[in-house]
């Protein structure tokens, strides 16, 4: 319950967003992608490996207390299921890596001159 408060004044931040700042930021949204794929393949380089996320289960084991009809109590086994994520490193082609970093420097180039043009709209539609 208590994250679905947190998320409220972020929603009402984001409602409060003029028809520009909303235009801007859909221009600028591939681009935001792409970064941070750039930073990703950079870092996975500069390491000689990559991080995935891998989601495994978890069995936990308890007692549970319950009660009758009759109102007599009774304990039985109550299992419950986790989910948890961990990041384990793998093996990466480092120079495949390399040609996927200049692809994405060629693809935010070319994002970021298309993404200007669309902000000069923006902002030529919606004078402030």
């Amino acid at each position: 319950m208590r994250p679905a408060l947190l998320m409220i004044p972020l929603l009402a931040l984001a409602a409060c967003a003029t028809p520009r700042e909303a235009c801007i930021n859909d221009a600028l949204r591939e681009l935001r992608v792409l970064d941070r794929l750039i930073i990703e393949t950079r870092a996975n380089i500069a390491r000689g490996y990559a991080l995935e996320e891998r989601q495994d289960l978890r069995t936990i084991r308890r007692t549970c207390t319950g009660t009758t009809a009759e109102g007599a109590t009774f304990k039985y086994r109550c299992d419950k299921v986790d989910t948890f994520t961990r990041t384990v490193p793998a093996a990466i082609d480092l120079n495949a890596e390399q040609a996927k970093l200049q692809s994405l420097l060629q693809r935010q180039a070319q994002n970021r001159a298309q993404a200007d043009q669309t902000i000069a709209q923006c902002i030529a539609v919606h004078p402030e």
